[in-house]
């Protein structure tokens, strides 16, 4: 697992591009709706595969992990198998770890040879300065998730859950994170103008220690572009009620939507504030 360090230099093969994605929250809001999106987003990954270079989940990808010694969560089988097919061809994952699936430890760094953050990262892709980190806590307010995050860190707190029964530890951690709007953000649903979006300012106070051409999150699931600048600030958005994923062909970033089959139901709402 990498904890921040210097920038990840990445360079892509001709016609390669790197793709971005985050806050899938895989299991909910319950396994039926939840396979639903699994399989649209495993169909995604499978029509990506041939180009992609470099796959980047920006965190959020289960609704809620947790990993004993010899357990994990039940299900995520298709998707996880998918991930795996993509690492055995060659293709580097960088997962992010997010607020849903902060407790994840080495499960994915074995059996998908995935490479695990838990911090922001600097990136060089093809001569571009990417800052990427999930999002959660980060930028002024949000205090109290900031003090819940506290309590979910804390190694004591860890231990005495994980002294739990699995059965009894994954239906009160999957109840809560389906339940609790601090943790699920599904609250802040709407453009809140780029003077009062947290990450946004988080983004500028980044920019004032270096520049970068490109600062991507997740966490906040509303896709949006937002110059400030010459840098370009970037959310992902969700595969929830989004679809949305970036794609970077080493000289240009675009944020897209997946529409495949999905009728009325994605909404195609990217927030583009840009020269």
């Amino acid at each position: 697992m990498v904890s921040g360090g210097q920038p990840i230099t990445i360079q892509l093969e001709a016609n390669k591009k790197v793709y971005f994605s985050s806050d899938h929250h895989f299991g909910a809001p319950n396994e039926k709706e939840s396979l639903v999106r699994e399989k649209l987003f495993v169909k995604w990954l499978d029509e990506i595969k041939d180009d992609c270079g470099v796959l980047f989940l920006i965190g959020d990808l289960f609704d809620f992990w947790f990993e004993y010694k010899h357990v994990v969560p039940k299900g995520f089988v298709r998707v996880l198998g998918k991930l795996a097919e993509i690492s055995d061809r060659g293709i580097p994952i960088y997962f992010f770890v997010g607020n849903h699936d902060l407790w994840m430890k080495d499960y994915l760094e074995e059996q998908i040879n995935a490479i695990v953050f838990r911090d922001k990262q600097d990136f060089i892709i093809n001569g571009k300065e990417f800052f990427i980190v999930h999002g959660d806590g980060k930028g002024p307010g949000d205090n109290g998730y900031k003090r819940m995050k506290k309590v979910f860190t804390n190694k004591i707190c860890q231990f005495l859950f994980y002294l739990l029964h699995p059965d009894l530890a994954m239906w009160l951690g999957i109840t809560v994170s389906r339940k609790n709007k601090m943790i699920s953000g599904d609250e802040d649903v709407h453009f809140l103008g780029i003077d009062n979006e947290w990450l946004i300012m988080y983004s500028r106070k980044q920019l004032k220690r270096k520049y970068y051409d490109y600062l991507v999150y997740g966490h906040r699931h509303l896709p949006m572009e937002i110059a400030i600048g010459k840098a370009r600030h970037i959310n992902l958005g969700d595969w929830i009620n989004y679809f949305t994923y970036g794609a970077f062909d080493g000289n240009k970033f675009e944020l897209k939507t997946y529409f495949s089959n999905q009728g009325e139901e994605s909404r195609d709402s990217i927030i583009k504030i840009i020269d």
